[in-house]
């Protein structure tokens, strides 16, 4: 299964402090409020035709984004319509509601998160296709769900490293996902998710690595001070512009290590 060498006592830079504290336990409660109202919601929100339930998506992940103290900044490519496969890089748990706060979709998930308290029953809720990493019988057959959904002109997002890293590496893409975009004929979106504080250094504060329990993540995100989330939306990759899906996912990873291009802000 993919592992990242990243661990919180080596890669994660440390947010607490005693003058802080209150301001912390603030932003946390006001975090869990919005989730909570947001979970309260869902069966009402699935009922929802599609271009206002997305708006709606959008303002609640952004809402939650600003209640975890985080501020977002979004430059780049603005996503095309249709089925579109997301790909980022992956560094927090963080990370799904900043690309749903820009575009709403389908996630892949592992297995795993199905059993986590609050996460596991809101992502399950969300639509998200759970995958045993550890089946490699099943992911012919994942690879095919994932290319029904975007043939219907939905959203899939997924971080095809398949486990987060600190920020300050990144790991290799699997291939698999990119075959299900050439299967069904639609583009990929590049997504560079990137931490920093404002005005100051990179980040990796928000990291969700190794031992770490998603408690200790959150405290810390609500715990610093400053916190910027840059979201770079790097141009679409046609897939007919690849032979396969090796050389699809080298240009999906390519473009994100690669400066960005675009300065111009897409408003979310």
């Amino acid at each position: 299964m993919p592992s990242a060498p990243c661990t919180p006592r080596f890669c994660v830079d440390s947010t607490g402090s005693r003058a802080g504290v209150p301001r912390a336990a603030l932003r946390l409660a006001t975090l869990l409020s919005v989730l909570t109202f947001g979970i309260v919601l869902i069966p009402v929100v699935g009922r929802i035709a599609a271009a206002p339930r997305d708006r709606l998506i959008r303002f609640w992940c952004r809402t939650m984004v600003r209640a975890a103290g985080v501020r977002l900044r979004v430059t780049g490519a603005t996503p095309p319509a249709g089925g579109l496969l997301v790909v980022a890089n992956h560094i927090s748990w963080m990370d799904i509601p900043l690309i749903a706060a820009v575009r709403p979709g389908r996630m892949i998930a592992k297995a795993e998160i199905r059993q986590w308290p609050v996460v596991g029953a809101l992502t399950a809720s969300s639509g998200a296709l759970f995958i045993e990493r550890d089946r490699l019988r099943a992911l012919p057959r994942t690879v095919e769900r994932i290319a029904d959904t975007l043939r219907v002109g939905s959203t899939m997002v997924v971080f095809p490293e398949g486990s987060t890293w600190c920020g300050r590496a990144q790991g290799h893409f699997r291939r698999a996902v990119f075959q299900a975009a050439l299967d069904a004929g639609v583009p990929v979106q590049p997504v560079r998710i990137h931490y920093r504080l404002d005005g100051g250094p990179d980040s990796t504060a928000p990291a969700f690595v190794g031992s770490d329990s998603l408690l200790t993540s959150v405290w810390r995100v609500v715990s610093a001070r400053a916190l910027v989330a840059e979201l770079d939306l790097r141009p679409v990759l046609a897939p007919e512009d690849h032979a396969d899906r090796r050389e699809l996912a080298r240009a999906a990873q390519g473009g994100l290590r690669s400066p960005g291009p675009h300065a111009h802000p897409y408003g979310v």
